[in-house]
Parts: structure tokens; sequence; C-alpha cells
């Protein structure tokens, strides 16, 4: 195909970060906004389109979407999580390829689900987190695939945000449309940037929460061993007015400091490697790799299945917490 003819399904802030980022690549033509109402999605439609914006349909709903725009070839889904299952699953029925928002689903069943969905349509389907795109972390999971500063032993990462405040009065501190809190949100690009580049279920997980006075929760601390031996800790923070995520990877023989939140730096301490390995000027978004995998240049850097460990580490997050107790992922493969 000489265009990916791509709907974004969902008007808000992620949807205008993807149409940014695409809007900038020539083998993407836009060709409908969807939205609860007509209204947001012109909204959108300006703001982000200007001059081109009365040539880009817009719909209110997925099914209208489908039924007025019945030759898109991909859609991207921005919405809010407890529906991402719902319209992943339309947009496959629909023949489309699919860039899902994280996180991809808020249950280990619908994961599950939707993985075998894609996997029977045929259609590619990857999920935006941010950094397993980056050459960064593409230089960490080699290096520790091959052993190559002897075995990894622990992971440890924090990530803080003045996201309570930022989400007063919004969906997402609604669990109803949120499925969680700030782990589930910005937390979940640390929670996933650790399981893509350790390859390894987790197999036991302990956690405390903390609500911080609202229905979802703000703060947390999370220990996960590793089914591999690796052992790992997160700290995230939904109440502080500083931001940064970090994260540092243990090997026997060297440790790896990186930017876990969106792979913007890294700095490696081990006998013959550069402090600062140079990668040059390269897209590690998840909209350039969506757009090289549907067109076949390349393989996709997400897939179902790391929604599927997302889903079922979370699901024991917020069971170790409920119950005080450590907790299993439960699988269902």
């Amino acid at each position: 195909m000489d265009k990916i003819r791509t709907a974004i399904i969902g008007c808000g802030g992620m949807g205008g970060a993807h149409a940014r980022r695409m809007q900038k690549m020539e083998e993407v033509e836009f060709v409908a906004l969807c939205d609860l109402t007509e209204d947001i999605a012109g909204a959108f439609q300006e703001r982000h389109f200007g001059a081109e914006a009365a040539d880009i349909p817009v719909f209110a709903g997925t099914k209208a979407l489908y039924a007025g725009a019945p030759e898109l070839d991909a859609v991207i889904i921005a919405t809010p999580h407890t529906i991402h299952f719902e319209q992943g699953m339309e947009a496959l029925d629909a023949g489309c390829h699919v860039l899902m928002e994280k996180p991809m689903v808020t249950s280990s069943e619908h994961a599950y689900t939707l993985a075998e969905k894609a996997d029977q349509s045929g259609k590619i389907m990857t999920i935006g987190y941010n950094t397993s795109c980056s050459p960064r972390f593409e230089y960490i999971r080699d290096k520790v695939r091959a052993d190559a500063f002897g075995k990894l032993e622990l992971v440890s990462g924090y990530l803080c945000q003045n996201w309570l405040k930022a989400t007063i009065g919004k969906w997402r501190q609604d669990p109803a449309q949120s499925g969680g809190g700030q782990a589930y949100d910005s937390g979940a690009h640390l929670l996933n940037s650790m399981v893509w580049s350790v390859e390894s279920r987790p197999a036991e997980v302990f956690a405390f929460v903390d609500n911080c006075g609202t229905r979802v929760d703000i703060n947390s601390v999370i220990c996960i061993k590793f089914e591999n031996g690796v052992l790992g800790s997160i700290c995230i923070g939904g109440n502080c007015s500083k931001g940064i995520g970090c994260m540092s990877f243990m090997f026997e023989d060297g440790r790896i400091d990186v930017d876990g939140w969106g792979s913007s730096w890294m700095d490696v301490f081990a006998e013959g490697e550069p402090q600062e390995p140079e990668f040059g000027e390269v897209d590690g978004t998840p909209d350039r790799n969506f757009v090289d995998s549907v067109l076949g240049r390349c393989e996709p850097k997400t897939s179902p299945l790391n929604g599927i460990h997302h889903t079922e580490l979370m699901d024991a997050i917020y069971e170790s917490a409920r119950t005080g107790l450590p907790a299993r992922p439960k699988s269902q493969g």
C-alpha cells in the first residue's frame, strides 16, 4: 500500500501525540477522527490538522466510524483504558491494524482473548509503551540476552509525577474507566520497561498501595520475583511535583542506569563499554515501529503478549495490595 489509511479513536491528549508524530510520516494518511461526539472530534480536527481539517471526516462513536469510513487500514486507539478491549476487538473485526495505547486492557481474561483475536486476524497489533522501541532499551535487552555483563540479578526503578492533582475530576481517577490509578497509567511504562527487558514472567509479587484519599492507587511500592530468578522493585509516586523516571539494571559484572519512562538517557558501567553509547538519530517511537511493521519493513517491538504480561502483573499487584500477602500472576495460556 502507498499510504496507510488511518483513523484516530480517542481525540484527547494521547491522540494528539500520535497525530503529531504520524503527520510527519509520508506513509500515513489520516482519513477519520472518532470520539464520543462530533464536536469533540471536530475540535481535535481543527487543533491538530489546521488547513487540512476539512478533508478529514469526524464520527461520533466507533459504529459510525466503521460504517462511514469502510476503507480503513489502521486505527490508533487512545481512549479510557477499560474500553480498549471492546474497541480492539471491533477494530480487528473491521480488518484494521491496531496501535493500542497502554495499557492494552485491564484484565488478564481480556488480554488473552484480544491476543487470540489479533493472532487469528493476521493484523499487526502493537502497544504504545514509551521505551520498547527505543535503541537504549534494545541495547539493554541484547546485553541481558547475551549475559554480556554476567547474569542480570536485580532491577530497580522509580517514577514520580504530579499525577494526583493533574487528574482530579478526570476519567483517570474513575476506576470504572481507568481500571486503576497511577500504576496502570504512567507507571505502566516503568513496569513494562522491566518486564520487556527481563523477558521472564513474574513468579511472585508483593505490593503496597496508597490511594491518598482517592478511588485509585496514587503511590505504590512493588517487589517482583521473576521465574528466571531476577529480582525487581519499582516505586511509583503520583503525588510529587517534580517528575522523573529512573531505572538500574544490576549485573554480576556491570550496571546500566536508564530513563525508564521515556528512554531519553542511559549510563553504562561495565568494562570495555562506553559510558554513554551513541545511537545516532533514531525514531524510537511506537508510531514509527507500528507504521514500519504494517508495511513489512520490520517486526513489531511490542505485541499483545506484552499486554498479557502487563495485565497479569497488574492483577497480582492489586491482589497483593488488597490481601497484604504475596500474589502469583494467574496465567491463562
